[in-house]
């Protein structure tokens, strides 16, 4: 693509940061000992790594041993979903999540349900958020776990996290785990003294920082299961060499992504709010699955017996890049869990169309892809 290509595809991966690439360099060229080593350099590899660590812990207000470093989103899922269910066996073996997950979630608690796991799933409105009634009733003494995102990745509804974790921890002995690989950055997620998630996902490449990045951390220690085993890194949860370049990098953009999260969720709700105003004036034509209580960065919306795949390579060929629904589903033919989940109506279920923003999208991006999208439903559809 050129360089006018606007990128508006932030939710599947972000650009990294300037200032994240250049810590990213300077720790491989001057720092690259083991930290795990006790001559001089491994000790400024680890200093490094600690200083990364502390910095996410300030910001998610824990205490830096309960900063795990990842590979991304779907490690830290997978991490907690195994580590907790199968370490506290001795309470229950109920499972509760959403049916609107993300896969790294669905996948990890299917597999669990072959493993003789009570697995229950908590339904969704025609918004994507779920009843809080339900979750209350579905609770159980014997509920071990309950893992929920906190902002959907397919049309950006927002769950009621704080609420959830007050019924969970009034009602079991349930350890809360919540998937803010989409929320992080965007909107406040952080660990309390008393309420809140007991333990948290987040994404570096989802905050303009590097793919292989990503964090699990809890609000205090929990009974674990360690899924790698080896030198005992990582506080023993994660044997293996910690790549302390992408820490540093990971708690780079983790601290800009918060420092500037107000001022860009202002920025992409007014674009937001300018795009939907556009679509609305298509009528019938065009169904938004976004609300406006959702998530600011992401919009979702479809077109009426149109494949999202069509208006995809549409808008390409104009430099226009956005995606259907979620990169992890979008190359598959069936229509989205999220989707279905909504009860869309058939004639919108084929054409959904995701937009989402990043620090790097600018007013006139905004301005020409609303142009564009005229240009492209008018080819596509005809007079509207």
């Amino acid at each position: 693509m050129g360089v006018n290509t606007i990128y508006l595809d932030n939710s599947a991966t972000t650009k990294p940061l300037k200032e994240v690439m250049q810590a990213f360099m300077v720790v491989n060229e001057q720092y690259y000992g083991n930290p795990a080593s006790i001559h001089a350099m491994g000790v400024e590899s680890n200093e490094l790594l600690m200083r990364a660590r502390e910095q996410v812990a300030d910001i998610l207000h824990t205490e830096a041993k309960n900063v795990l470093f990842t590979s991304g989103g779907t490690e830290s899922n997978n991490t907690a979903i195994f580590g907790l269910a199968r370490s506290n066996t001795h309470k229950g073996n109920h499972i509760l999540t959403t049916e609107i997950e993300h896969p790294s979630v669905l996948e990890s608690v299917k597999q669990l349900e072959l493993e003789g796991f009570d697995v229950e799933y908590l339904q969704v409105d025609k918004n994507g958020v779920i009843s809080l009634e339900e979750l209350r009733a579905k609770v159980r003494k014997d509920t071990i776990l309950v893992s929920m995102l906190h902002v959907n990745n397919e049309m950006g509804a927002i769950q009621p996290i704080f609420e959830a974790a007050k019924i969970i921890h009034e009602s079991s002995r349930a350890a809360f785990h919540v998937d803010a690989v989409q929320s992080f950055g965007k909107l406040p997620i952080s660990f309390t003294d008393d309420e809140g998630p007991d333990c948290i996902s987040i994404s570096g490449h989802k905050i303009h920082g590097f793919k292989g990045t990503g964090v699990l951390a809890f609000r205090k220690k929990m009974k674990w299961q360690p899924y790698a085993l080896g030198g005992g890194q990582e506080f023993g949860l994660r044997s293996g060499t910690v790549a302390v370049p992408q820490a540093v990098a990971l708690s780079k953009a983790a601290r800009i992504a918060v420092e500037t999260m107000n001022d860009r969720a202002k920025k992409y709700r007014q674009w937001n709010e300018e795009i939907c105003t556009q679509l609305r004036r298509y009528g019938d034509v065009v169904h938004i699955l976004s609300t406006p209580q959702g998530a600011a960065h992401i919009l979702s919306f479809s077109i009426r017996d149109l494949k999202g795949e069509i208006i995809i390579n549409a808008l390409q060929k104009r430099d226009v890049i956005v995606s259907t629904s979620s990169a992890c589903s979008s190359k598959q033919t069936k229509t989205s869990h999220v989707v279905e989940a909504l009860n869309l109506d058939e004639h919108f279920k084929k054409g959904v169309i995701r937009l989402s923003f990043g620090a790097y999208v600018t007013d006139e991006d905004i301005v020409k892809f609303k142009q564009v999208l005229d240009e492209v439903l008018m080819e596509l559809k005809g007079e509207l």
